[in-house]
């Protein structure tokens, strides 16, 4: 499962030591896996999962006894709201960072079945740690629960992967969006997506527009890819010369569902269509590379220069439109 490093300009934990929660989620992911694996083989996950919830409620009991959550409620009502916490809120704020719960909500009929269900609840875990810290927190938009890309980075690709997606740069105070970026141990991946119906093809040049042709539609314009491609390579070549970063930067625009034609396209482009991508993929999959010193330094230094926008956790008793609204680096 690929980690999330960063996502928009939500602050992620990895920005307080990516030398030590990369390894950390590999750890804590392996320990649960082959927890949950034994247990399904054995016939006793059902059981165990009971143990586990049992064994958590005592502490959230305790936790609404010292008056907590009342707090909480409390802070929302001074701004004249009723608002609750969320429930994956309230997860954030039970559990410390050295554990991680995992709560198969049925009985799956396969082990891959549990193995999905697994890396779906994992997904949540990943978006917690990118978007909070302990102290602090950022209003994660709901939508990236359900994000496509996202989920494929996250859930298809090894631990060893660090994403970047969609992050905010802050250059010469000036926001700077790109798509995404995907640290493996050998290499920077700057990618774009260029993607519609299914066997869509893409006529590619040197111009800011493309052609984008179906056989069921009339042909229409689209926004090089080029550009924001160049843009992040841009962006990430000048952030590691300054720090001296050794990370070889590749760019590659995916079209997974559809085609691209291009036949003069620049040489340090690769064109991942429907006919090249597999491969790439499992080449990626199948990298046995554990994590390197020259990838978690390019990940410090791009994770230095991107915008994070937070404020206080509620339960450290500052409300939300208290802190300064200004970005945060």
């Amino acid at each position: 499962m690929g980690q999330l490093i960063k996502l928009q300009d939500y602050i992620s934990r990895y920005e307080q030591d990516i030398y030590r929660y990369p390894t950390q989620f590999a750890r804590l992911k392996k320990q649960q896996w082959t927890k949950l694996k034994e247990a399904y083989s054995s016939g006793e996950l059902k059981s165990v999962m009971s143990r586990q919830q049992e064994a958590e409620e005592p502490g959230l009991l305790a936790e609404e006894k010292t008056g907590l959550l009342s707090r909480v409620k409390g802070l929302f009502k001074k701004n004249g709201t009723n608002e609750e916490i969320e429930p994956a809120e309230r997860d954030v704020m039970e559990k410390p960072d050295n554990e991680l719960s995992v709560h198969i909500p049925f009985q799956p009929e396969s082990l891959e079945e549990l193995k999905q269900a697994f890396l779906n609840q994992l997904l949540r875990f990943q978006m917690k740690w990118g978007s909070s810290t302990l102290h602090e927190r950022s209003l994660i938009d709901q939508s990236y629960y359900f994000d496509e890309k996202l989920r494929f980075f996250l859930q298809r690709f090894p631990d060893t992967f660090l994403l970047l997606y969609k992050p905010i740069f802050l250059l010469k105070n000036a926001p700077v969006e790109v798509e995404v970026i995907l640290l493996s141990p050998t290499d920077a991946w700057c990618i774009t997506f260029m993607e519609a119906e299914d066997d869509a093809v893409f006529l590619g040049d040197k111009e800011k527009f493309w052609i984008k042709r179906h056989h069921k539609r009339p042909d229409k314009k689209v926004l090089s890819p080029l550009l924001s491609v160049n843009r992040t390579e841009k962006i990430v070549k000048q952030i590691f010369a300054l720090y001296d970063v050794q990370l070889p930067i590749k760019k590659a625009i995916i079209s997974r569902n559809g085609y691209i034609d291009y036949p003069l396209v620049p040489y340090d482009i690769s064109l991942l269509d429907k006919r090249k991508f597999s491969d790439w993929f499992q080449r990626m999959r199948t990298l046995s590379s554990p994590l390197k010193h020259q990838q978690l330094k390019a990940a410090q230094a791009l994770l230095d220069y991107c915008q994070t926008t937070s404020s206080l956790r509620i339960e450290w008793g500052v409300e939300p439109n208290e802190q300064d609204d200004e970005p945060q680096k």
